[in-house]
Parts: C-alpha cells; sequence; structure tokens
C-alpha cells in the first residue's frame, strides 16, 4: 500500500525524496537537484502587492549550490515594500525547503522555492506577509492548543473569443461539462501542474458565471482545495494563481480573479472553509453535531468583519459583488447550507446512514468517518485579498471566538435558518448588522478593531497604517450610490481592476 500512495503522490519531488514535503532538508534539496540534473534554481516570494516575485539562478557548482540553500540572497526592501527606507533597505530572502516545486513553463529544467524576508539582523521580517501568517497561527496554537486547517476555493474567470459551436446559457454554467464548456482542458491542466508543484487539490469545475458579450466570452470556474496547515493554504493559492496566469498566456486568453467584471452576473469570491485539530482530531464536530467550539470560532469571525474585508476585500468592486441575491454575503450572520450568510456550514458526512454501501452493496469495506471533513466556510472574501494577511485575520478572528465569554450566546443570536431577504422574515433581516459596502467603511472598522491584530506583536502598527492608507485612496465611500446608472463609469472601474493580486 505504501509504494501504491507513493505512486499516486503527484508531487514530484516528494517521490523521488521519499518523504512529506515538510521533512525536506537541504541535502533533500541537493540530491533533488543534482539526481534531476536541475540546472537553475529561483526563489519566489511575495512582498507589499501580493505577487510573486523572482530572482533566478545558474547553479555552477556543488560549492554554489549550498551557499545559495544555506544563506539564501539579498534583495531590495526599499523596491517590495513602500514603507521600507532606500537609506537601509537589504533585506534577506531565504529559501523554506518545504515549498519547493518544478517550474512547469520553462524548457531550462529549474527548480523553484519560496521564501521568507529577514532583516539586517537576521531576524524575520515582522511586517513580511508570510511571516505575519506564521506569527498568528504560532498564536493562536498556543493560546487554544488547537491546530488551524484551512482550505481555499479559488474562483475566477476566462476570457476568450466567443466560440458558437454550443450554446451558452446565460449564468448556467455550473458544473457544465465539454463540449458545452470551453475551457475545461485548461482547468484540468492547472489542476495537474497545481498538485505537481504541491497543491493539495481537491477537485475542479466550471461555475455559473458563464456569458457572453458581443465577440467575447465569459466562462467561470474553481477549483478548491483540501484543508492543510493555514500558512501552507496561503502558499498554495499564491502558486495556483500564478500557474493559471501562466496558463492563460500559453492559451492567449485573459484569467481575472477579480470580484467583479460586470454588474448583474455573478462575481468571484475567495471562499475560505476552516477547521480546528487536536492531536490530528477534527474539534468541529462532537456528537455527530456542531461542537460548541466551532460555533465560538464562528461567533469570534462575525465580530472581526473589518479586518476580514480590509484584508479581504481590497478594491472598490469587491463591494459591487457584495450586495443582494447573487450568493455573495450582505449580512452579518452564519447558517447551515445557506449561501447568502457570511459563515456557512457546509452539508456534511455526520449522517449513520451508509452512503457508498447502499450506491455499491457487493462493497464490504468499512464505512468512512465523515466527521473528518466537517468545516466552516467564510463567504466574503474574493481574488483581490492579500492572502497571508487574510488568512492571518480569519486565525486571529477565530482565536478572539474562542477567548471570548460570550461567544456562544452571540452565535445563537446571530444563526439564521432562512432566506433572509424573503418579505416574511423582514424582522430578522432588520436586526443583523451589515457587511462594510466600501473600502472606506472597511479601513474605518479595521482601524477600530486593531489591537485585537497588534496583539502579540502579530500585525505591525505601520502595516495596518499602511493598509487604512490604501484602502482611503480609493475614496469609494457611497461609490455604489454615485455609480448607479453610469453604465460606462461602472465598466471603466471593473476594467481598472480586473487584474488584482
Amino acid at each position: 500500500m505504501k509504494d501504491l500512495i507513493s505512486k499516486l503522490n503527484p508531487n514530484k519531488l516528494e517521490r523521488f525524496i521519499g518523504k512529506p514535503a515538510y521533512e525536506f532538508t537541504k541535502e533533500d534539496i541537493t540530491n533533488f537537484i543534482v539526481g534531476n540534473d536541475i540546472e537553475m534554481l529561483n526563489f519566489r516570494y511575495v512582498a507589499e502587492d501580493g505577487k510573486l516575485k523572482t530572482l533566478n539562478f545558474v547553479i555552477s557548482s556543488a560549492e554554489h549550490l549550498s551557499q545559495i540553500l544555506s544563506t539564501g540572497e539579498r534583495v531590495d526592501g526599499s523596491s517590495l515594500f513602500s514603507y521600507i527606507d532606500t537609506g537601509s533597505s537589504d533585506l534577506y530572502v531565504v529559501p523554506r525547503y518545504k515549498t519547493a516545486f518544478i517550474n512547469p513553463f520553462v524548457e531550462i529544467p529549474t527548480l523553484d522555492i519560496l521564501c521568507s524576508f529577514y532583516n539586517s539582523n537576521g531576524d524575520p521580517l515582522e511586517s513580511a506577509p508570510e511571516y505575519i501568517l506564521k506569527k498568528a497561527h504560532t498564536e493562536f496554537k498556543k493560546s487554544t492548543g488547537f491546530n488551524f486547517k484551512a482550505l481555499g476555493e479559488l474562483e475566477y474567470y476566462i476570457m476568450s473569443k466567443k466560440n458558437d459551436n454550443y450554446p451558452v446559457i446565460d449564468q448556467k454554467g455550473y458544473h457544465t461539462s465539454a463540449p458545452f464548456t470551453n475551457w475545461e482542458f485548461l482547468r484540468t491542466e492547472a489542476i495537474k501542474l497545481i498538485a505537481e508543484c504541491g497543491g493539495k487539490v481537491k477537485y475542479g469545475h466550471s461555475e455559473v458565471g458563464n456569458f457572453t458579450n458581443k465577440d467575447d466570452f465569459f466562462e467561470q470556474h474553481e477549483i478548491e482545495f483540501l484543508p492543510c496547515d493555514v500558512e501552507d493554504a496561503a502558499d498554495q493559492l499564491i502558486i495556483a494563481k500564478w500557474i493559471l496566469r501562466m496558463l492563460s498566456d500559453e492559451y492567449n486568453v485573459k484569467i481575472s480573479f477579480a470580484p467583479k467584471i460586470t454588474v448583474g452576473r455573478a462575481g468571484s469570491g475567495l471562499h475560505v472553509h476552516m477547521m480546528l485539530e487536536k492531536d490530528e482530531q477534527n474539534v468541529m464536530v462532537e456528537n455527530d453535531k456542531l461542537s460548541d467550539i466551532a460555533k465560538k470560532v464562528i461567533a469570534g469571525l462575525l465580530s472581526f468583519t473589518g479586518p476580514l474585508t480590509a484584508y479581504g476585500n481590497t478594491i472598490p468592486t469587491s463591494y459591487l459583488r457584495l450586495v443582494p441575491h447573487q450568493e455573495a454575503p450582505t449580512n452579518i450572520c452564519w447558517g447551515d447550507r445557506n449561501r447568502s450568510v457570511l459563515v456557512r456550514v457546509p452539508l456534511g458526512w455526520l449522517s449513520t446512514q451508509n452512503m457508498i454501501r447502499n450506491a455499491n452493496p457487493q462493497d464490504n469495506s468499512e464505512p468512512y468517518n465523515g466527521s473528518k471533513k466537517q468545516t466552516i466556510e467564510y463567504r466574503a472574501g474574493d481574488g483581490s485579498a492579500d492572502i497571508y494577511e487574510f488568512l492571518s485575520c480569519l486565525v486571529i478572528g477565530a482565536q478572539y471566538g474562542i477567548e471570548k465569554p460570550d461567544s456562544l450566546k452571540l452565535a445563537e443570536e446571530l444563526y439564521v435558518d432562512v432566506n433572509i431577504f424573503g418579505d416574511e422574515h423582514k424582522d430578522k433581516f432588520e436586526s443583523l448588522n451589515s457587511l462594510p459596502t466600501s473600502c472606506w467603511e472597511s479601513a474605518d472598522q479595521l482601524n477600530s478593531s486593531r489591537k485585537l491584530l497588534e496583539k502579540n506583536g502579530v500585525f505591525p502598527a505601520g502595516t495596518i497604517d499602511n493598509k487604512i492608507k490604501q484602502l482611503k485612496s480609493y475614496d469609494d465611500l457611497n461609490l455604489s450610490e454615485r455609480l448607479f446608472g453610469d453604465s460606462d463609469s461602472i465598466n471603466s472601474l471593473v476594467e481598472g481592476f480586473l487584474h488584482c493580486k
């Protein structure tokens, strides 16, 4: 069975080295490079703008390789972070061995490795995105005793020339199969490459949004991942977005993760599922029901919407998606299976009925323990998110909920099991607070909650100041009302933010 599992593992480094990525050492990476005739090494890292950066090395000798892998390299921090002064701007980028993967887009055999930033004293850069998330998770584990796992649902549009071979039904693209979808092959190629690069992919499918506009065709897709440690969840989202954009360039199409690409059609979100583990057991379920711990986490997230929108919905068009009747949340509430709530409890596998045996009466294998799969889902985030900081806010919000004395009471008050937009539930709808409706409002709410982010030094004060400044620079307070009915201005706004982070 062990050999079979090894053969099924798409991660080429794990197969060759014979151990999971989190155990990789410098020696393992060196042996892989030598054993696979790797000629180049790329350092990759995410700076202030949220996009993947690259530093290329030609491997010239064993000594050179050892030096690179042992010490990292210098970079100009002032060109990567706006708040670093040019007079003292040198930073180190140091590779994290577990993130290594073969670059699938270059002819020269090349290994890429994600890096962390360190300052001139050799200490982690406090404001580096990946280090903020590491600090948040470390504090969470120390405070609660739980491990925080997460997975993202990466939604995106592929934009191409219209193909009239098969008809497209507007906004009816959910799980459509070829030939009634044009770009399934690009999605499946992306999934394969993401998995080979270390991403833990759950599945991919076409999404609701597809439509034509004159000679152009817009087709929405989604790739969802498996739960993993929250730091790894962030890394694989960054790599997945890069892979999709590289493929779009190869196939001469556009890919956009923007929350809105046109008004009146489905936007793209970045939903995040979460689960907590202790001793490798999922604690979101107790006695086949949602646990009190899960409800406390939900209450914490519902209390933390300012920071979550500030880092999860970072551009003006984010708030064109967060409107009623679009399967996007607008009010601060939670519920089971309801797609208009802010935090959703997805359909789980808690029933004692053995569905697989019913479908396969000839099979006598033992039932799978479905409680391992139960998550909760935060639904407001989108493709503009600062991924590391956004996931950090989810971790901090969860910790806040676990520590907050009245969390269970708050969870009970904010639970909805109905369509809150129906006239018959008007009272319930009016009792709920609303999400921020602009970057400006999110900035104000972030400022009000900043002490929780700054606690234990997780978010540096300057990082929060910069985010507030950036959000307010859009001057989008009441923007929806100002643009109402002005289709040209709305289209211009959407176009300007088509290629967000």
